[in-house]
């Protein structure tokens, strides 16, 4: 669940012009395909967008995962108010 958060996270930041998966990668420091894998999981949830360009492909958040984040804050926040990781 972390590691999905730090990909939402991350393509939520990208805004409308999307976020390429280099910069994922890195942000989330995964590799190039383990981020290509995690971001087809998302998509296939409904939780971001897939445009491929002549170059890249650039992953934007819907508004489905712009609740899940917020929702997952929530949790996040609860989990530290019990001193317990996920």
């Amino acid at each position: 669940m972390g590691i999905m958060g730090d990909i939402l996270n991350v393509t939520m930041e990208g805004g409308r012009q999307g976020t390429i998966v280099s910069a994922i990668s890195r942000r989330a420091n995964l590799s190039h395909y383990a981020v290509i894998d995690k971001c087809e999981k998302l998509s296939t949830a409904g939780l971001v967008q897939t445009v491929k360009t002549d170059k890249n492909r650039l992953y934007t958040i819907t508004e489905k995962g712009i609740e899940f984040v917020q929702e997952f804050r929530k949790f996040q926040s609860i989990l530290d108010t019990l001193n317990l990781r996920y």
